[in-house]
């Protein structure tokens, strides 16, 4: 690629537990330069963030607390994000779950799956991988 200015990948771990998310989601919003981002986009890296380390820290350690990796870059030519998770807990492939049916009632619907649907319908991709004993969930988001 020549031309493209592509920041430098930033990494932050932490313990997988709920109460990290704020400290997470400001490490991301930070390493993409929080000044350049508007506010909807602002808001969307934060629930796609939300949702994959939530989903981590209540489902990856059942019988131990485990750690979260995130690894973040921008993509100046692209205009674009690429955030991607790692852990070592259990193997899941959040992808593979079915789709939620939207034309049921909240009520009416199973628990789980809207999270992850709404994380493809945010991001232009994403991929998952289990690799050396790591579950790998990576997103790019439009940063316009």
């Amino acid at each position: 690629m020549i031309g493209a200015v592509k920041t430098e990948e930033k990494k932050l771990r932490v313990p997988a537990v709920i109460e990290k998310l704020p400290e997470v989601q400001a490490f991301i919003i930070e390493s993409l330069g929080s000044a350049r981002l508007d506010d909807m986009v602002r808001m969307n890296i934060d629930l796609a963030v939300e949702e994959v380390f939530v989903n981590i820290a209540s489902y990856a350690y059942p019988d131990t607390q485990g750690e979260a990796e995130v690894t973040v870059s921008r993509d100046d030519e692209t205009h674009t994000a690429h955030i991607v998770f790692s852990d070592s807990g259990i193997a899941f492939d959040p992808l593979s779950v079915p789709p939620p049916d939207l034309e049921l009632s909240a009520e009416e619907r199973p628990v789980g799956g809207l999270g992850i649907f709404l994380l493809k319908e945010m991001a232009a991709d994403v991929s998952y991988v289990y690799e050396n004993g790591r579950n790998i969930l990576g997103f790019t988001m439009k940063l316009e």
